[in-house]
């Protein structure tokens, strides 16, 4: 089921809490986002037009309005209470926007660089990727960034702890059908493109089956440490929209499994009490063809 501006009901619900997520999802590194930036041949260009596509509360939005190249942004948002706490912040240069991936308030070939933050395993589909496409000049590059806990990464990445672990063995157990990143499941809509080989090209210009973005995508994370009270960490992991929705017997349940977790021998405190937190900022690029 979904909303009517094409989110997933659950997802609806789960991000409802706009403020909240806001506050507790991490922030981006300066190195990731220094090395990102540069894959997208924007780093250093002054002025350049970022389309910004499901940039919720302005997580990103924030670290592009603050670069000292005075970008030009486009912020697409679907989601009402996010795009609404986006628009209070007023960024310089962010210009906010109701729209979706595949429906997007931007003139063709306007972008010189478009990006997806948190964000693209939702709408990884041919849809999305045409209007893309459409909004970018060419030879321009789609980057795509995603902060990773060890605690909601992919199972075939290895945790930094046991305890990290045993958290992410229980998140993955949580499947309501929706994608997510640690699915890893959303490359599959470039690999799906087809080849572009002269003779199949000639024969699909006309039913518009051309491929869009080169391959293979370029990839790189940069690893993170961070210290947080465990009231923290726990608002941290309620900002998963799987997470969000739990209520009664059932949230209780999730709570008592966080504490007993917290319980392991290998759980690292501070002087503060504080826990810490490993995960990474993976990063993912591809130019427009």
């Amino acid at each position: 089921m979904t909303s009517q501006n094409n989110l997933p009901a659950a997802a609806e619900e789960g991000f409802k809490d706009a403020a909240a997520y806001d506050t507790h999802r991490p922030n981006y590194p300066h190195e990731a986002v220094q090395k990102f930036l540069y894959k997208l041949v924007i780093a250093g260009q002054d002025e350049a037009r970022v389309v910004e596509i499901a940039s919720g509360t302005g997580k990103f939005t924030e670290v592009l309005a603050a670069r000292p190249e005075r970008y030009l942004v486009k912020a697409i948002e679907p989601h009402g209470p996010m795009r609404e706490k986006l628009a209070q912040k007023d960024l310089k240069g962010v210009e906010v926007l109701d729209g979706k991936a595949d429906e997007m308030p931007v003139d063709d070939e306007w972008g010189d660089a478009c990006i997806a933050a948190q964000a693209f395993h939702w709408f990884a589909t041919p849809e999305a990727l045409k209007e893309i496409h459409r909004v970018l000049r060419p030879g321009a590059v789609f980057g795509m960034i995603w902060n990773v806990d060890d605690y909601n990464k992919p199972q075939s990445w290895p945790a930094t702890t046991k305890w990290e672990q045993k958290l992410n063995d229980y998140i993955l157990g949580f499947d309501d059908g929706l994608p997510r990143f640690r699915h890893q499941k959303w490359q599959e809509v470039f690999e799906q493109q087809p080849p572009a080989n002269p003779v199949q090209a000639i024969r699909d210009t006309f039913a518009d089956h051309l491929p869009r973005f080169s391959l293979p995508l370029g990839e790189d994370k940069v690893k993170w440490t961070m210290w947080l009270s465990e009231g923290a960490l726990w608002a941290r992991i309620n900002t998963l929209s799987q997470i969000a929705v739990l209520k009664g017997e059932d949230r209780e349940a999730a709570i008592k499994i966080f504490k007993n977790i917290l319980q392991g021998d290998d759980v690292k405190r501070n002087e503060k009490g504080e826990i810490e937190v490993h995960g990474v900022t993976y990063f993912a690029w591809t130019d427009r063809i």
